[in-house]
């Protein structure tokens, strides 16, 4: 039955959620050196008093178990994550919030154009097959695919950002950040100028992402091309066109719908290193900044979300699956 699978999906999903968090607790609260931020940021000339007063701010002075425990498990369930080891001390749910809008804008628009890209491309080339157009997609896909990002984006930023800007006098490519200093105060223009400084960091991702969604659809098309249901199209004299859109691709939807929700967490989860080349200030960044500080409840909060991102993507992909596939349909009943 449909309703026994989806709960059993959910209760597993649930549970499996547990499990992250409080391994997310372990890792930073327990088996982590650093317990007490206080001893890290308070200065020698402070009276003794304020670190007390910052540990009863944190909850640092209850039991780690269970009045810490507890604690962090209803800051990560309800979304309100508490306050960072930053002083003064902030609202994680606060910078969170616009944090992500930046990451979301930038990593929305690189998931969206690899996807375009990367299937466009991979039906073609795996619908002519052994061609020119095969062969010129295969090697453009494993180049690109292989190349270190980082290495890409350097290079990028010192020829397009400084290199042509001292020859033509002219910046092509922001070196960084999100806007331009002071930013433009009508809001087209500032809509343009986020564009502008957008264009690096979407150009190096869609040409280095690209390639992974070419070769897996690609590959999945050349094996739909033969099955039988395609053959007999062809019989049937149905157009070349509804052949490979209408019938092969659609076979090998399903797979590609989960390839598609197995990247949305990374869309709210943040490029770290590139969002730390171009200096834009996403979750990815913000990150780095809270592994590198021991800010734990930021980087449990980071984690914490993206491990709840991909345990629903999990979900929903299972059950999209059974509304593109009939064959998971009479899966269901078993």
């Amino acid at each position: 039955m449909l309703r026994v699978y989806l709960v059993r999906r959910i209760v597993t999903s649930i549970l499996i959620l547990m499990a992250v968090i409080t391994l997310n607790f372990i890792i930073f609260r327990v088996v982590h050196p650093v317990k007490d931020p206080s001893m890290l940021i308070l200065n020698p000339e402070w009276p003794v008093e304020v670190k007390y007063k910052l540990q009863e701010l944190w909850g640092l002075n209850a039991p780690l178990f269970p009045d810490q425990f507890l604690k962090y498990v209803w800051n990560m369930i309800t979304w309100q994550y508490g306050l960072s080891f930053d002083i003064p001390p902030k609202k994680i749910s606060v910078e969170m919030a616009w944090r992500l809008r930046n990451t979301v804008i930038l990593l929305g628009t690189v998931t969206a154009l690899q996807i375009a890209i990367g299937t466009y491309t991979g039906v073609l080339a795996g619908s002519r097959r052994g061609k020119k157009t095969d062969v010129t997609v295969i090697g453009i896909g494993l180049l690109t695919w292989g190349f270190p990002t980082f290495f890409f984006q350097l290079l990028f930023v010192i020829f397009f950002s400084f290199y042509l800007y001292q020859v033509t006098g002219i910046r092509i490519i922001p070196p960084g950040g999100m806007a331009s200093y002071p930013p433009p105060s009508d809001p087209l223009g500032y809509i343009a100028d986020v564009l502008w400084h957008m264009t690096g960091p979407v150009v190096t991702l869609v040409v280095l992402g690209f390639g992974g969604w070419a070769l897996y659809t690609r590959n999945m098309m050349i094996d739909a091309l033969t099955e039988d249901f395609v053959l007999t199209a062809k019989a049937k004299g149905v157009k070349e066109r509804d052949i490979l859109y209408k019938h092969a691709f659609r076979s090998i939807l399903p797979p590609i719908v989960t390839m598609i929700a197995m990247s949305i967490p990374g869309i709210v989860t943040g490029a770290v290193i590139t969002e730390t080349i171009f200096s834009w200030p996403g979750i990815g960044s913000w990150y780095i900044q809270a592994l590198n500080t021991g800010n734990h409840p930021v980087a449990q909060a980071v984690l914490y979300n993206y491990a709840f991102l991909v345990i629903l993507a999990n979900l929903v992909s299972d059950i999209l699956y059974g509304f593109l596939d009939p064959r998971i349909r009479v899966g269901f009943r078993r």
